[in-house]
């Protein structure tokens, strides 16, 4: 039974892994295709359309790092030492912080592209 759940949550780190890196994959893709159109087109003078492009990539970062994060407590969930559970915890942290500041950005950068919903909140 206990080779059952370590295959279990060896084969749900995969899968999550796998999530995770699809998810940042594409939503890299999808910035530089996005980027390469607001250039093209010039017509980007005040930074707009290159913030909103920022703020769609922001949030496909940041489901990446959820997706990460998710495999790294699967992956350890069966920890034998106290080693990996450190492990867990320094790379939950840097992995938190990395969120946090990223969305602090986003929202820094929204109320840059839509000042007047900031000043009703």
């Amino acid at each position: 039974m206990e080779e059952a759940i370590h295959q279990l949550a060896y084969w749900g780190n995969l899968g999550i892994e796998t999530v995770a890196i699809l998810v940042v994959l594409f939503g890299s893709v999808q910035a530089v295709v996005a980027v390469i159109r607001v250039v093209a087109s010039g017509d980007d003078l005040d930074g707009m359309k290159r913030r909103h492009v920022w703020l769609v990539y922001a949030r496909w970062l940041v489901a990446g790092l959820t997706f990460q994060l998710a495999a790294d407590i699967v992956g350890t969930s069966l920890a034998n030492s106290w080693e990996e559970v450190a492990r867990l915890a320094v790379i939950a942290v840097v992995r938190t912080l990395l969120s946090f500041f990223l969305d602090k950005e986003v929202e820094s950068t929204r109320r840059l592209q839509h000042p007047e919903t900031a000043s009703e909140a």
